[in-house]
C-alpha cells in the first residue's frame, strides 16, 4: 500500500501525470475543499477552463460516434460518456457548493442535509460587501449573487418593509452594535493534511528548547478554521 508521501505526491502531480489527470484530482480537491470550508473559497477560474473546455470536447466526441453500430465503437463510446458523466458530476457539485454561500437553492432533503453546515441563504450580503471575499467570485457567480440580493430586497419591501420607517429599511443595517448581515462560522472545526513542513498555527504550544512546533507533510489535524485560514489560502495545508 503507497505510505502517505506517495498519495501526496501523487496527488500534487508532476511531469509524468497526464494534465487531464492532474485536472481531475486538483478538481476533487478543490471539491471537497469547498464543500467543507465554511467560507467561500477563491475561484480556480484556469482549472474550470481547462475542465469545461474539455467537457465540451468530449461532448462533441460522443455525438460523433453516438450511432456507429461497430460493437468496439460503441463500448468506447461507453467509457467516453461514463468519464464525461464523472466530470460533469463533480462541476455541478463544486459549483453548486458555492453557490448556496452565495443564495438559497432548491435542494433535496438529502442534498439540504449534506449542506446543513454551509448555512444556506446567509452570506451573500456578507461576500459582496467585504472586497476580499467578493474578489472570490466567478464574473457569472457575482452577477448571481448581485441579481439575487436585488430580488430578495424588492421582495422584503413589496411583503412588508415598505410599511417600516425608512431608517429600518437596510438589510444590512448594525445598529446598536449588532448587524443584521450573516456570517459565516470561522470558529467551526475542520480537518487538515499538510502539503508541505510549516510552523504550526498559534496554538499556545511551545517545545522545551521554546520554539513553536512544527507540522511535517502528510500530517492530519483537526482543528478551528480560522486557525489555518490563511495556511489554506497559501496552500500549506488542504481541507479534507
Amino acid at each position: 500500500m503507497d505510505n502517505i508521501d506517495d498519495i501526496l505526491a501523487e496527488v500534487s502531480g508532476g511531469d509524468t501525470i497526464p494534465q487531464e489527470a492532474r485536472d481531475l484530482r486538483e478538481l476533487c480537491r478543490a471539491w471537497v475543499a469547498e464543500r467543507v470550508a465554511p467560507e467561500i473559497l477563491p475561484y480556480p477560474g484556469q482549472l474550470m477552463e481547462r475542465v469545461m473546455e474539455r467537457i465540451r470536447a468530449q461532448i462533441v466526441k460522443v455525438e460523433q460516434q453516438t450511432g456507429d453500430m461497430d460493437p468496439r465503437t460503441s463500448f468506447g463510446v461507453i467509457v467516453l460518456q461514463t468519464e464525461l458523466e464523472r466530470f460533469k458530476f463533480l462541476v455541478r457539485s463544486f459549483l453548486r457548493a458555492r453557490i448556496v454561500k452565495v443564495g438559497p437553492q432548491s435542494v433535496s432533503t438529502v442534498s439540504a442535509r449534506r449542506l446543513r453546515t454551509y448555512q444556506i441563504d446567509k452570506y451573500a450580503l456578507h461576500i459582496l460587501s467585504t472586497p476580499s471575499l467578493s474578489g472570490r467570485l466567478a464574473p457569472e457567480e457575482r452577477r448571481y449573487a448581485v441579481s439575487h440580493q436585488q430580488l430578495l430586497h424588492a421582495h422584503y419591501l413589496g411583503s412588508f418593509l415598505r410599511d417600516f420607517p425608512e431608517q429600518l429599511r437596510r438589510l444590512d443595517d448594525a445598529a446598536g452594535g449588532i448587524s443584521m448581515v450573516e456570517t459565516p462560522d470561522l470558529e467551526s472545526a475542520v480537518f487538515c493534511r499538510v502539503l508541505r513542513d510549516v510552523a504550526a498555527p498559534g496554538l499556545g504550544l511551545r517545545d522545551e528548547e521554546g520554539e513553536l512546533p512544527r507540522w511535517s507533510r502528510g500530517d492530519v489535524h483537526v482543528l478551528r478554521y480560522a486557525m489555518i485560514r490563511d495556511m489554506v489560502l497559501d496552500g500549506d495545508v488542504e481541507l479534507i
